[in-house]
């Protein structure tokens, strides 16, 4: 397995693979790797003949005063060793100053798909998801990249973006892996207290439900959103916010919508979660 630091070689290494006729799959991550990345590679190295993983902690996607940039999970040589075991061709580890030489003056935002969920509590969180995945696009060159339903509200704003500036890329959605009793596998799960991890499966369980009571008709959002707020703040979690949107334009839903995302965002002490679950009317 390659590792490289610096820009024009994972370039080099991409056109190279280009150049031999070789499909490029991407999986950008900010490492911390855990069980749901590994299932991000397996589908993209499905699709493609060389598989390229990117571990780069983005400081421009933290909010406010950098929320937990400073602290974020680094273990990289760990990292390196788990790729390997996923057969992961090359691995793209650039420091800051690689990615961002000096103070930008450009960005790439989208402000529609962006503007609620995560983006109304964050502000300033996609412009620099937008703005490193656009980046890694232009370097890496892939002609896949797979990311995760978790961040459901991100992979659409991805998918987005691609359509609206023509990257050659194509975006795949995985699903959403899980521990065994329901939490969605996440970085910053490891923050989480044992008595605050014991909760969190909560979150899951609150989304389940809903998705039951629509299947079954239930079309009172108010009704539903409010059982998810009272059974989460019930364990003892703070609901930063519950959503029931059309998942293809995260709008509100109508009569034309064909398929629904519940999504919740909650702190559990001062770990925030995020977790969804799509239902197809």
């Amino acid at each position: 397995m390659n590792i490289f630091e610096r820009i024009e070689d994972i370039r080099a290494f991409s056109l190279e693979g280009k150049r031999n006729g070789k499909t490029i799959g991407f999986v950008p991550t900010m490492g911390c790797l855990h069980k749901g990345h590994f299932s991000l590679m397996k589908e993209a190295k499905a699709k493609s003949d060389v598989l390229i993983v990117s571990n780069f902690v983005n400081p421009a996607q933290f909010g406010a005063n950098n929320e937990d940039y400073q602290k974020y999970p680094r273990m990289p040589e760990q990292d390196n060793a788990l790729c390997a075991e996923n057969k992961v061709d090359a691995v793209f580890f650039p420091g800051k100053d690689e990615i961002y030489p000096l103070q930008n003056s450009t960005w790439v935002i989208e402000d529609e798909l962006s503007s609620g969920l995560c983006g109304r509590s964050r502000p300033g969180h996609f412009r620099g998801v937008c703005m490193v995945v656009a980046k890694l696009f232009n370097i890496v060159l892939p002609d896949i990249a797979v990311f995760g339903q978790k961040d459901y509200q991100q992979a659409k704003i991805i998918e987005k973006m691609v359509y609206d500036l023509n990257f050659p890329v194509k975006i795949i959605i995985a699903p959403t892996v899980r521990d065994n009793d329901g939490l969605a596998m996440s970085s910053r799960n490891k923050y989480l207290s044992p008595e605050e991890r014991k909760k969190a499966p909560t979150i899951f369980e609150s989304l389940e439900n809903a998705a039951r009571q629509f299947v079954a008709g239930e079309k009172r959002t108010n009704e539903i959103t409010g059982e998810i707020r009272l059974r989460i703040s019930q364990s003892g979690a703070k609901v930063d916010y519950i959503e029931i949107l059309d998942a293809e334009i995260l709008k509100p839903i109508d009569g034309k919508t064909k398929k629904v995302l519940i999504a919740v965002a909650a702190f559990f002490g001062a770990t925030r979660l995020i977790d969804n679950i799509v239902v197809t009317l």
